[in-house]
Parts: structure tokens; C-alpha cells; sequence
């Protein structure tokens, strides 16, 4: 607080404040519209992102060939700084002046789509590397097993491997989630892009405006930290629910009992 006061920002106090406002909540330009925009964007995002990655990956771990390719190329997307790949692919040449509805609003396609397909790239590698790193710790036996019941290589991908590498799997969506969520606020540099992340860009322009300014960009940035952690909490759920509880150890399953764990003599003195 003293550091915003210091430079003659409105305190931290204001963030309360500005929370409190009914009018910061609503209307297209409100705390929920932006926040159902941030969800849209990532939910589309990380629906394509897994179309590509998990396939992709289920193959690779299956075959065994480019692993090496793929974890260079996830290593290196991974490395990629957002802001720089988002102003290098950003492009206003795309003959779309067309919107749809307040999430995509008239002209902000041009900018939308760069953007979108720079958090593709974040989200791919987490969800690439996780399907096959699964798929690759499965028993080898299994594999074999299941091929000599008579499966084909198909059969042997989606009714064994999936299930088995799903823990992986959904581990990599929430560490996608997660970026793409967090990128997404850098991706409102672009104009005409919603998200919570409008909140800190627009904020920036007017530091010492008292519901547009600093509070706002401290309201976003922790609404930002709030929505990924109930979405993250919401995946998890969702993996205890889809994971079979065979590929979950447990407690009872990892300590012998007491009656196992005895000599044989002590079996027969305690039968005796």
C-alpha cells in the first residue's frame, strides 16, 4: 500500500472498494462478462489443443518413434516468451470485420485469432507430453497381453492405453488450463480482445482513475488467480471421477496386514 501511495496511485484498500460495486460486476464491460469471455477463450483453446495433442501423443507412445522430435519441439515451444510470439504473429490484415455477440465483438477478429493461436501453442506441448509419457509407462506385458487376445494396434490405443495413461492425460489439460488461463491476460495487449486481462491492459492507460485504473488491474489480476484455481479444483474432481480407482493406489492396498505380515509360526501360534 505505501508503494501505491508513494506514486500517487489509489491504495489497496480501493481493490475492497471496487469489489463491492454492483456496477464493476455487470453489464458487457463487467467482472462476470470478462470472466465468462476468459473461459470461452480457454475452453476453446484447450478442446483444440487436446484434439491435437492427445492423438498425437497416444501414437507416439504407442509406436515409440518421435519422442525425441516431440519432447525437443514441446521443449522449445514451451520456451517461447507469449508477448513476443503474440506481436510477431499478430496480423489486423484479416478480412473479418463481422463479430458475435459481446465475446467476439465487430473487428476483433483480426486480433482474436493471432491470439488464439499463439495460446494453441502454449497448450499443445503439456497435453503432447502427457499423453505419451503415459502411454510409454504403461507394462510393457499389458501391451502384449492385449495384442494377444487378438486386438488390433487400434483396439490396443483406445480400450488399454487410453485408460491407463488417462491420469497423465488429464495432468497435462490442468497444466494447460492453468497457461493458457494465465497467457490469456498478455493476450488482451491485442485490442478488441476481452478476457480479465482487459482489466490490466485498459488499466495501465489511467493508473489513478479510481474504478478504471489501478484497482482495476489488481481486481483482474486477482479474479485471473481465482478463476484458474476453481477451474484447476473442478478438473481434479472431474480426474477422481473419469480415472479408474485401479490406477489410483491407496493406502490399504500399498500396507500389508497384520496377519500377512506375521511368520508362518506365528500364524500357527495364533491359530493355536
Amino acid at each position: 500500500m505505501t508503494f501505491a501511495v508513494d506514486n500517487g496511485l489509489p491504495g489497496l484498500d480501493r481493490v475492497g472498494i471496487w469489489f463491492n460495486d454492483p456496477a464493476n460486476w455487470w453489464g458487457p464491460g463487467g467482472l462476470l462478462a470478462h470472466a465468462r469471455e476468459h473461459l470461452l477463450y480457454t475452453f476453446a483453446v484447450v478442446a483444440l489443443a487436446a484434439l491435437i495433442g492427445i492423438p498425437v501423443g497416444l501414437v507416439i507412445g504407442h509406436t515409440g518413434r518421435g519422442t525425441t522430435v516431440a519432447a525437443g519441439m514441446a521443449n522449445t515451444l514451451r520456451a517461447v516468451p507469449t508477448l513476443g510470439l503474440l506481436i510477431v504473429v499478430l496480423s489486423p490484415h484479416i478480412p473479418v470485420q463481422g463479430g458475435w455477440g459481446t465475446t467476439i465483438p465487430a473487428g476483433s477478429v483480426p486480433y482474436l485469432v493471432p491470439a488464439l493461436i499463439v495460446l494453441l501453442i502454449l497448450a499443445v506441448p503439456p497435453i503432447l507430453t502427457s499423453s505419451y509419457a503415459g502411454v510409454q509407462a504403461l507394462d510393457p506385458a499389458t501391451k502384449d497381453a492385449a495384442a494377444g487376445t487378438g486386438m488390433t494396434p487400434l483396439q490396443v490405443i483406445l480400450k488399454v492405453e487410453l485408460p491407463c495413461a488417462l491420469p497423465l492425460i488429464i495432468s497435462g489439460l490442468r497444466s494447460a488450463v492453468l497457461q493458457v488461463m494465465a497467457s490469456l491476460t498478455v493476450a488482451a495487449y491485442a485490442p478488441l480482445i476481452g478476457g480479465l486481462g482487459r482489466f490490466i491492459t485498459d488499466g495501465n492507460q489511467n493508473l489513478g482513475d479510481l474504478r478504471y485504473g489501478y484497482p482495476a488491474m489488481v481486481a483482474g489480476g486477482i479474479s485471473v488467480a481465482v478463476l484458474a484455481l476453481a477451474v484447476d479444483g473442478l478438473l481434479q474432481l472431474v480426474q477422481r471421477l473419469a480415472v479408474s480407482p485401479g490406477l489410483t493406489p491407496t493406502s490399504d492396498t500399498r500396507r500389508p496386514s497384520p496377519m500377512t505380515s506375521q511368520s508362518p509360526a506365528q500364524n500357527s501360534a495364533v491359530t493355536e
